[in-house]
């Protein structure tokens, strides 16, 4: 990224977070359905029948997906136990129509910001009515702060439900610790190089090195044989991976964002590697939003261009 580019992917993440910001867009007449416009080529909708929807599609064009009821950092306990409700029905339609696929969430949207036994609970909730229809959950993983308490919950869960996963963050010092004993649980690992902003005494920058941590990580799991998730859309890691033969192995799969380079996972997927869409639906969509253009700063003309004209918005006829 240039010097540009960084100012405002920082600016978003400050104002992402900013309550007062976020209270006046969701109370604006004018400015909410204006950045509606622009959430939708990365939101599927703000219900579960918009996610269900095309998750249906991408499913039908052979894409396994991922759905996230969108949500993070939930302090009031009325609210986690409905964020919790919401990923029962949602875990409970999908059973319904035999969509055995994923689903993702935050452990602080269901109570880990209250204390780690109402979300381990709730995640227990969760569990036992995902494994009734062969539906996997994938943990996210948070900032650096809540690895351990994310850790243990983990841990603890899969000791009764196998059917859950765990993300881990590549540019954590600690990641290569945590993968040498997480290799020897039974869910899922979903690898990612990590969006949140740490300390340099904690994580590494973006870099050649980071790129380097990755590959590695990704190939002890690899070689232990064990399921992982590939969550990226840097072209010269996949490419790097494709030589390795890595999206070949049985046990791997390639996962991107809905709407991030949908042209990029088609092409692997003609290639029959086993392909992967994260999608997510909620009213949380606003800070979602900041964080997919401060990624990639050039998503800010899309977020124009869509509020402007949204049929142009890529949406599944891109997949």
């Amino acid at each position: 990224m240039t010097n540009p580019e960084i100012q405002v992917a920082q600016a978003l993440k400050s104002i992402a977070r900013n309550q007062q910001v976020k209270s006046y867009i969701q109370q604006s007449s004018e400015l909410y359905p204006l950045l509606l416009k622009a959430a939708k080529r990365f939101v599927t909708g703000e219900n579960k029948q918009d996610g269900i929807e095309i998750a249906n599609e991408l499913i039908s064009k052979g894409y396994l997906i991922s759905l996230e009821y969108i949500g993070e950092n939930t302090a009031d306990l009325g609210e986690c136990i409905k964020a919790k409700d919401e990923f029962l029905n949602l875990i409970e339609e999908m059973g319904s129509m035999s969509m055995k696929q994923t689903v993702s969430f935050d452990l602080s949207h269901i109570g880990l910001s209250i204390d780690p036994d109402t979300a381990y609970n709730h995640l227990l909730e969760l569990a036992k009515k995902a494994d009734q229809y062969g539906i996997t959950l994938m943990i996210s993983m948070e900032e650096s702060s809540k690895t351990n308490k994310i850790l243990d919950i983990y841990k603890k869960t899969t000791e009764q439900y196998p059917n859950v996963g765990i993300t881990l963050q590549v540019h954590l010092y600690r990641s290569s610790g945590d993968i040498q004993e997480l290799i020897h649980y039974p869910g899922k690992i979903r690898i990612v190089k990590g969006a949140y902003q740490e300390s340099v005494e904690v994580a590494l920058s973006r870099s050649k090195e980071l790129n380097n941590r990755y590959l590695n990580l990704l190939e002890q799991l690899i070689e232990a044989n064990h399921p992982v998730s590939i969550a990226t859309h840097d072209e010269i890691l996949i490419q790097e991976m494709e030589q390795r033969q890595f999206l070949k192995h049985p046990n791997v799969e390639i996962e991107m964002l809905y709407g991030i380079r949908p042209d990029l996972l088609k092409d692997l997927k003609s290639k029959e590697y086993k392909c992967k869409v994260y999608l997510t639906y909620g009213q949380e969509w606003y800070l979602y939003l900041c964080h997919r253009i401060a990624e990639y700063p050039e998503n800010l003309y899309r977020a124009v261009t869509d509020m402007i004209d949204p049929s142009l918005t890529e949406r599944c006829s891109s997949y």
